[in-house]
């Protein structure tokens, strides 16, 4: 091998390893922060552990104050879409089911 091609090949041998070692020690940067906050998470942990008097930072989900006639008034139109529900389902089915006409084929309506 002629001069050229070694320094050719030392200097490309040079800069991967200069890259491996910023790559390390980026790496290293992020050990380090990862153990610095797990640690500071532990510390928080167990200072909410050693003061029970404070309240947790989840909010609870109101609850919805309706008044009685509000209440009623929802129940009535509940109860009422419901009993819509049923007799259109009874209606689609009941009423091809119970012809005593021999003409008229189960399920389907009348021409």
């Amino acid at each position: 091998m002629n001069a050229k091609n070694l320094n050719k090949k030392i200097s490309r041998l040079v800069e991967r390893i200069e890259k491996d070692t910023r790559k390390l020690a980026k790496l290293r940067l992020k050990l380090t922060s990862a153990e610095a906050k797990k640690k500071s998470q532990k510390t928080k942990k167990a200072a909410a552990a050693a003061d029970p008097g404070k309240p947790s930072k989840k909010k609870k989900r109101a609850k919805p104050r309706i008044s009685a006639e509000r209440r009623a008034e929802l129940s009535a139109a509940m109860k009422a879409r419901w009993a819509a529900k049923r007799s259109s389902a009874t209606a689609g089915f009941g009423s091809g089911l119970t012809s005593s006409d021999p003409g008229i084929s189960v399920g389907m309506p009348p021409l």
